[in-house]
Parts: C-alpha cells; sequence; structure tokens
C-alpha cells in the first residue's frame, strides 16, 4: 500500500487499524463463507482467486457467482454487480474533497481498497474535509490504517475459503455464517430512518420475488428500495436553510 510507512508514523493509522480490527471478525467469517461459495458454485480455484482479487466486493461477488453458474446472460451478470455496488458512487463522491490532493494512480487506489466499513468509520471520524495538508494527510493516513486491516481480513480469509472449500461442508453452516456477518454490517450502515426502510423494502422485495428465475429478485429488491427511498426523501420535509437532508 503506498506511502504505508509515512502513515504507520502517524497516530491516525493505528486508530483507523483499532477501529477496523473491531469489526475484522464479522469481515473474516463473511470473506471465508464467499470463498467456499464461489469454489462450491462451480468456479475452479484459479477462477475464484482472480475474482477476489479483483473485484473485491464480497456482495457483487455473491450476487454474480449463482447467475454465472445458472448461465445468465452477461448483461444481466454485469448488471446485478453494477446495482449492488452503486453504493461506492455514493461513498466516492462523498469522499472525493478528502483526496483531490493526492495524484490520480493514489486516488484509484483509495477507491479499491475503501470498504463499506472503511466508509462508515473515516465519515463519521472525520466529518469534515481537513483544512491544511497535515489534517489531510492525517485523515489518509487514518483510512488506509482502516482500509489496511479491511483488505487483510477479507483477503486472507477469502484465500483460506478458497483453499478449504472442498474440504468443509456445506452442513457447517458457512452460508449462515455469513449471513450474520452480512446482518452485522447491515446493522452498522442502518444509521438512519431511510435506510432502515430501504433496508426493509429490499428484504421484502427479495422475498416476494423469490421465483424469479437467475436470481432476478435481487435486482427487483435493488430496484425497489432505490425507487421507495427516492419518492421518501422527495416528499420528506427539509428543515429550511440546510437544504437537502442526507439519508
Amino acid at each position: 500500500m503506498f506511502h504505508l510507512r509515512e502513515h504507520r508514523a502517524r497516530e491516525e493509522f493505528w486508530e483507523g487499524v483499532r477501529d477496523q480490527s473491531s469489526v475484522a471478525m464479522g469481515i473474516g467469517a463473511w470473506a471465508l463463507m464467499t470463498g467456499v461459495a464461489m469454489v462450491q458454485s462451480g468456479l475452479s480455484v484459479l477462477e475464484a482467486v482472480l475474482m477476489t482479487l479483483i473485484v473485491y466486493a464480497g456482495s457483487a461477488q455473491l450476487a454474480a457467482v449463482p447467475m454465472i453458474t445458472a448461465g445468465a446472460p452477461m448483461w444481466v451478470i454485469l448488471a446485478a454487480a453494477f446495482c449492488v455496488n452503486l453504493r461506492f458512487v455514493v461513498f466516492s463522491a462523498h469522499l472525493r474533497p478528502y483526496v483531490m490532493h493526492l495524484p490520480r494512480w493514489q486516488r484509484l487506489v483509495t477507491g479499491y481498497v475503501t470498504g463499506d466499513l472503511s466508509y462508515v468509520f473515516f465519515a463519521r471520524r472525520f466529518p469534515h474535509v481537513g483544512a491544511t495538508p497535515d489534517e489531510l494527510a492525517r485523515q489518509q493516513a487514518y483510512l488506509m490504517g482502516n482500509c489496511a486491516v479491511n483488505y487483510v481480513a477479507w483477503m486472507s480469509m477469502s484465500m483460506l475459503g478458497i483453499a478449504l472449500a472442498n474440504a468443509i461442508p456445506l452442513a457447517w453452516g458457512l452460508g449462515f455464517a455469513g449471513i450474520l456477518a452480512l446482518l452485522g454490517v447491515l446493522c452498522s450502515l442502518a444509521s438512519s430512518k431511510l435506510r432502515v426502510v430501504s433496508a426493509g423494502v429490499a428484504g421484502a422485495a427479495a422475498v416476494a420475488a423469490w421465483a424469479l428465475p437467475l436470481k432476478l429478485n435481487i435486482l427487483v429488491a435493488i430496484a425497489s428500495a432505490v425507487a421507495i427511498c427516492l419518492v421518501l426523501e422527495k416528499l420528506r420535509p427539509h428543515e429550511p436553510g440546510t437544504g437537502a437532508s442526507h439519508a
């Protein structure tokens, strides 16, 4: 990871490490389950490894793998992965002022390694962009410390899941462990009423559309949640002088 030595010299780096370490076990359980699921769904070990290293997005991987094995058209797979990862567009828009002082390649790497909880921890820790180069450097150090733990936890456990996929029976309940890990992530992100509503709508829509082929119920769930949130955000009154409120 770039400039890691400089980041490690700052207290904020280790603060980020400590914050992300508090959820590393859940991330590891999710990664282990994802690694096992990819191989047991029919991907080769090489394909699973490459998907882990290149995609680095558990929700997108879990959404795409059943469609790949079911022989879904490429546009359906890409559309599902795109919709599942739409949240990162919002994350990137918010983080843009924090990283615009960096060269483009560093911004790209930062975007690649930033996960859901890394963004959540960072946004909570630094609600405002640093006003000086030193403050910006401290913020970047925190983000990199946070992302380093997330990356190591995900990659190590995902690779372990891939390696042990044929030795670990599904009866061990790894799928349930993965669900618990996802619920932990979901609960940490449900920080407003609108987000709680979106999660409820998505869950209900996914169950209602369960019978659709090619796992299209995932697309239905995403579309339903986005649509209802856009409507509610449009109808919700805003406080004078504050502009649009945030979800």
